[in-house]
């Protein structure tokens, strides 16, 4: 086995453990939403919130230094693929930064202040919201990683701005609800 190999097995397994144990978080508040769950969906947000700091971001930043490794030893910087991956990443660590760690600890002083409120659940669904855009993003990074486009993978990249933009859709554009017809 050389060094490469190992490198890049680190790289995979914190990459696996950052997006695969969000990715199970996000999706208990998800589904606790669905079903009405209010206090699972808050149960998984604190989740999120107390991970965060603790295991989401050191294997974010495990994944980025492996990656980084691997650029610099061996596979070089200047490949349309690794610049997608590293620009997918400082998206997707801007929103936990700037989104996820500050609205994680503004809800967590609310509920300690005022108990769950209407507010709380409304910071709670644009955190949820975020989300979705993070994983659209984090998408595309393992597709990225995998398939290595070049700048003539016309259809590869068409589909992974197709993959953002309906993650920036189910974010940004709006969270309305298909309410029943009143028939």
């Amino acid at each position: 086995m050389d060094w490469y190999s190992i490198v890049k097995f680190l790289h995979i397994v914190s990459a696996s453990l950052w997006v695969g144990g969000g990715f199970v978080l996000f999706l208990l508040g998800v589904l606790a939403e669905r079903a009405g769950n209010i206090e699972e969906k808050l149960q998984a947000m604190r989740a999120s919130g107390q991970l965060g700091g603790l295991f989401f971001a050191p294997m974010s930043m495990l994944t980025l230094i492996f990656g980084l490794i691997m650029c610099s030893f061996w596979v070089g910087f200047s490949d349309l693929w690794i610049i997608i991956g590293l620009i997918g990443y400082a998206t997707t660590f801007s929103i936990g930064m700037f989104i996820f760690k500050p609205t994680g600890e503004r809800m967590g002083a609310m509920i300690a202040r005022e108990g769950v409120t209407p507010a709380v659940l409304a910071i709670g669904q644009r955190m949820m919201s975020a989300a979705r855009f993070d994983y659209a993003v984090m998408l595309v990074i393992i597709a990225d990683m995998v398939l290595k486009p070049t700048a003539h993978d016309i259809g590869i990249l068409a589909g992974m701005a197709l993959v953002v933009a309906a993650g920036a859709a189910l974010a940004f554009g709006g969270n309305r609800r298909l309410a029943p017809s009143a028939a």
